[in-house]
C-alpha cells in the first residue's frame, strides 16, 4: 500500500505482552483508516553496565531477540493483511530513549504505546519509561490502557472500535490545551470522530468567614469560558466538525474522568505545561491522574506536530487569548 501525501507516520513501540495488545489493536486501526504507514518497534533492554560480551548476558540477548523478532514478524502479517504499510525495528539498549530516537529518525507524527507492559515498557506510564517518552516527545503520543479483567475473567473494557468516534479534549484556553484542540480536530477529520470540550471551572475558595467572596468572579469567568468556548465550537463547526462543549467545576482530573465516562468518551486529548486546571501536565497531579484512571486512551500533546495537508481549523482569530 502506498500511502497518500501528507499521510501520518505513526510509530508503535510494543514489548509483545499482553498489556501491548490493546495499544497494537488501535495502532493498526488509526494506520489503517488514516492510510498512514507504521512502524513497529520493540527494545532488548539493555541498561548501562551490562557487558554484552558475557555469555549469559549474550545468550540472554538472542533468546530475547528470538522471541521479540517472531512477534514483530506475526504483528507485520496481520497489518500488511489490513493494507497497511509497515516496517519493524528492533533496537538493543535504554527503551525511552531508544523509541524517542526513532521517533525523530523516522519522522513520526504520533506515538502509540500501551500501559502495564512488561521489560522495556514495564513502568508505561507510571515509570520512567513512560514520563521520559512523553516529556521528550517530538510528536504527541497516545497511551492505551490495558483490558482489564473482571472476575470470571472477562474484559472490563470494550474493545476498539475502527477508529475514535467520540473525542474528550479539555480546554483552559492556554496555548497547549489549544494545540491539543487542534490535534483533536485533525483526529476527528480522519476518523468522522465528534468532539466534546471540556472547561473546568477552579473551585471555590471560602474566606476566613466562611463567606465565598470569588462569587461574582467565578461567575464572571464562567460567562467568559462560554464565550470562549462557544466562539471554539463555532470554528470547529465551520470545518464541518460536530462539536460542542461542557462546563464543570470540582477537582479538574475527577471532572475529566466523569465526562469521559458520562459521554462514552473513546480518546480524551490532553495538552501539556498547560496552566490553571491542566497547570502541571503532564507532570502535575491532574495529568497523572487521567493517565493513570483512565480506562479509555489518552494522548498527549506536548510538541504539535501536523501533517503538511493539514488546514488548521483554529485560526488566529478564532482562538481566543489566554486568561
Amino acid at each position: 500500500m502506498t500511502v497518500p501525501a501528507g499521510g501520518l507516520r505513526i510509530l508503535f513501540a510494543t514489548d509483545g505482552s499482553h498489556g501491548s495488545a490493546r495499544a497494537e489493536v488501535y495502532a493498526c486501526a488509526l494506520a489503517q483508516s488514516w492510510g498512514a504507514s507504521l512502524t513497529v518497534m520493540s527494545v532488548l533492554e539493555f541498561p548501562p553496565g551490562m557487558n554484552p560480551d558475557y555469555a549469559v548476558n549474550r545468550q540472554y540477548l538472542d533468546e530475547l531477540m528470538k522471541e521479540v523478532t517472531t512477534k514483530l514478524i506475526d504483528l507485520k502479517t496481520q497489518a500488511v493483511a489490513l493494507g497497511i504499510s509497515v516496517q519493524s525495528y528492533v533496537a538493543t539498549g535504554i527503551p525511552s530513549e531508544e523509541v524517542l530516537t526513532v521517533a525523530r529518525t523516522h519522522g513520526a507524527e504520533l506515538i502509540v504505546v500501551g500501559t502495564r507492559g512488561k521489560t522495556g515498557l514495564e513502568h508505561i506510564l507510571l515509570g520512567s519509561t513512560a514520563e521520559r517518552i512523553i516529556r521528550m516527545a517530538p510528536c504527541p503520543v497516545l497511551t492505551v490502557p490495558m483490558e482489564k479483567q473482571r472476575a470470571d475473567g472477562s474484559s472490563s473494557t470494550e474493545k476498539p472500535g475502527s477508529t475514535p468516534k467520540r473525542i474528550l479534549v479539555p480546554v483552559d484556553f492556554s496555548d497547549c490545551s489549544l494545540d491539543a484542540l487542534e490535534y483533536g480536530a485533525l483526529i476527528a477529520q480522519r476518523s468522522k470522530a465528534s468532539m466534546k470540550l471540556l472547561h473546568v471551572l477552579e473551585p471555590v475558595s471560602y474566606g476566613l468567614d466562611f463567606t465565598l467572596p470569588h462569587m461574582g468572579q467565578r461567575e464572571s469567568s464562567k460567562t467568559a469560558s462560554t464565550k470562549r468556548l462557544s466562539d471554539l465550537v463555532s470554528a470547529l463547526t465551520s470545518a464541518g466538525l460536530a462539536s460542542d462543549f461542557l462546563i464543570s467545576g470540582g477537582l479538574p482530573a475527577d471532572s475529566i474522568l466523569d465526562a469521559a465516562r458520562a459521554q462514552s468518551i473513546d480518546v480524551v486529548v490532553m495538552g501539556t505545561h498547560g496552566r490553571r486546571g491542566l497547570s502541571h501536565a503532564l507532570f502535575g497531579s491532574v495529568a497523572e491522574a487521567v493517565l493513570r484512571r483512565s480506562s479509555c486512551p489518552v494522548l498527549t500533546v506536548r510538541s504539535l506536530k501536523l501533517p503538511p495537508d493539514h488546514r488548521r481549523v483554529l485560526s488566529g482569530h478564532s482562538m481566543p487569548t489566554n486568561v
